[in-house]
Parts: structure tokens; C-alpha cells; sequence
């Protein structure tokens, strides 16, 4: 039997089938859960970032006891899975939303990863990729500042080393990065760059549609050199909403203050007197777009939470008869 006091402190990145890998004092170690976990709920069990105590065996596979409180967690609705929530990663401090300047960009796309970002505890920063190939590029960064005063936005080409500098200051030792954004858009080139190395493999886009192969397949932490972690994601090109209404206000934080304003309480900003959101947008304060943008995520939100909570309610009641 294995003492207790062998409990050790490491890292998931890395999760697998059965399995888990833990990074701890350098090197890569396979867990499993104590059988325990499996009465938890979904999100309670390990994901890529969590730090978790575990029984070291060196000759075999280490045991996870627990999980260490969170920071933010960072989740999604499961695209195939209605009502299911796909709890991503964990305690990071730095949301990478990597967009290219091609076909790739879509405004709306970036501002769900910056709520999904807010609701999870992580600073929302986009990274607009392969800027060494378009001709305007201060006119998206304008666009996507527009998205919320929460967002920093970047615009670089890994291959010209054009604006990587400006990057250093997010990989601050012990800090944790998550790059999320579709297949194509640079985010295992911006890796190696930032790594120094060819950490990540990457793949060259289709000309013909702008879009990219799944380079990364799952998950993955890396530790660079300088003792920050990069968490790399496999592409997404839609990210739904559930659970992430904080989030939606903080992005939407300016139309939110201006809810506060209207004459009602209740007001839907259509054919009420004294709406501040409606006379906002004929003033040109706020566009149009943008409030309905936020209507729509809200909507989404409030629909997919929803079925969430019912899909939730009957898996309890399940193994509430199954005892």
C-alpha cells in the first residue's frame, strides 16, 4: 500500500482516452482517477491546466486524488451534444483568439471566444495572423477594439517576425497562454515562434478556401523554457454559448451601462419610450450591428443554458434511481 504521504502536485496536459498525463518536476507522468471520480460531475474532473494531487508510482501508472480549486474554466456547449457542456481548459490567465487575415477573419467569431474567455477568467487577446499578407491591416485592428474595451488586439506574422515582440509580455514566467481559433489560422506556427523551437507540426492552408487541416488533435500543455505554459487547442471554427451570460456582459460591457439608463426595467429596446439603447444607436454611438451581435449571443446563451440544466436534472435523477 502506498503511503499517503507520497502525494504529489503536478499538472494535467494531457488527456486521453483512460488515461492522463500529469507534467511533474520535468517530466511527463500517466495517471488515472480514483474510482471515486467518476460520482463527480462532469466539471469536477480533470482538464488540460488543472493542477491536481496525485499518488506518484514511478513503476506504473500515478493516481489523481483531487483537484486543486480553479481559477476559470474555460467551456463550450458539445456541438454534438445538445445541452452538454465540453469543459476545455483550466486556470488560464492569457486567451489567445488566433484569427488570420484572410478568409479566416469573422468579427462575430472573435467576439464569442472573448466572452467565452471573460466567463472562463482569462484576458481575451487577439492575435491577428499572417499581417505580412494583408494591405489594411489597421483597419481590423479598429474593428476587433470595437469588440470590447476588455480585448487587446495584436496583428503579427510569425514567418517575418512582425509584431512577435509585443507578445513577450503575456508569457511571463508561470503564466498560462491558451490558443484558441479555426484550423489554418497560424496557431502552432505562433508556437514555434514563440517556443523557439518546432514544438507544434504544422500545415499549409488550402488556397483555395483560405482554410487549414487539424494539425492539433487535442488538447496539449507545453512548457517553454522560460517557465510559462502554452496551451494549444485543436481548430474551431464555431464556438457556441452556454453558461457565458458573465462573460457576454463584460464583452458587451457599454451596452449593458446603457440597459442601466432606460426608462424601464424591462425594457427590449424595440418600441418603449426613454430607451437609452435605442436613442444610442440613432445618436451613432452604437451600431446596430454590434447590439444585435449581443441579442443574438444572449439569446443563444439563454436557450443552450436551458437545456443544459434540464439535461443535467435528468442525469441526476438517473443515478439518483440507479442507487
Amino acid at each position: 500500500m502506498v503511503n499517503s504521504k507520497q502525494e504529489k502536485l503536478g499538472r494535467i496536459s494531457e488527456v486521453r482516452k483512460n488515461s492522463f498525463i500529469i507534467y511533474f518536476e520535468e517530466q511527463e507522468v500517466i495517471g488515472k482517477l480514483r474510482g471515486s471520480f467518476y460520482e463527480e460531475e462532469a466539471d469536477k474532473l480533470p482538464v488540460v491546466g488543472d493542477y491536481v494531487r496525485f499518488i506518484h508510482n514511478p513503476l506504473g501508472d500515478s493516481v489523481i486524488q483531487s483537484v486543486c480549486d480553479r481559477k476559470g474554466l474555460l467551456q463550450r456547449p458539445d456541438q454534438a451534444k445538445t445541452g452538454v457542456m465540453q469543459y476545455m481548459v483550466a486556470n488560464v490567465d492569457y486567451c489567445f483568439i488566433v484569427t488570420s487575415l484572410n478568409d479566416d477573419y469573422n468579427y462575430n467569431r472573435i467576439a464569442r471566444y472573448a466572452s467565452v474567455a471573460l466567463q472562463g477568467g482569462a484576458v481575451p487577446v487577439a492575435i491577428l495572423t499572417k499581417a505580412d499578407l494583408c494591405t489594411n491591416v489597421g483597419r481590423y485592428i479598429s474593428e476587433v477594439e470595437t469588440i470590447s474595451d476588455k480585448i487587446k488586439v495584436h496583428a503579427v506574422s510569425a514567418l517575418l517576425n512582425i509584431g512577435m515582440d509585443e507578445l513577450k509580455e503575456y508569457f511571463a514566467t508561470g503564466k498560462t497562454v491558451c490558443l484558441m481559433g479555426s484550423s489554418g489560422a497560424g496557431k502552432s506556427t505562433l508556437i514555434n515562434a514563440i517556443a523557439g523551437e518546432d514544438v507544434m507540426e504544422t500545415s499549409a492552408i488550402r488556397e483555395s478556401d483560405s482554410k487549414g487541416r487539424h494539425t492539433t488533435t487535442h488538447r496539449q500543455l507545453i512548457k517553454l523554457s522560460n517557465g510559462a505554459f502554452v496551451i494549444d487547442t485543436p481548430g474551431m471554427r464555431e464556438i457556441g454559448m452556454a453558461g457565458t451570460e458573465d462573460g457576454i456582459d463584460d464583452t458587451f460591457s457599454d451596452i449593458i451601462e446603457l440597459e442601466a439608463r432606460c426608462k424601464f426595467r424591462n425594457c427590449r429596446h424595440e418600441t418603449e419610450p426613454g430607451c437609452a439603447v435605442k436613442a444610442a444607436i440613432a445618436r451613432g454611438e452604437l451600431s446596430k450591428k454590434r447590439f444585435m451581435l449581443y441579442m443574438s449571443l444572449g439569446q443563444e446563451n439563454t436557450n443552450n443554458y436551458a437545456k443544459k440544466k434540464e439535461i443535467s436534472k435528468l442525469a441526476k435523477m438517473y443515478k439518483k434511481g440507479k442507487k
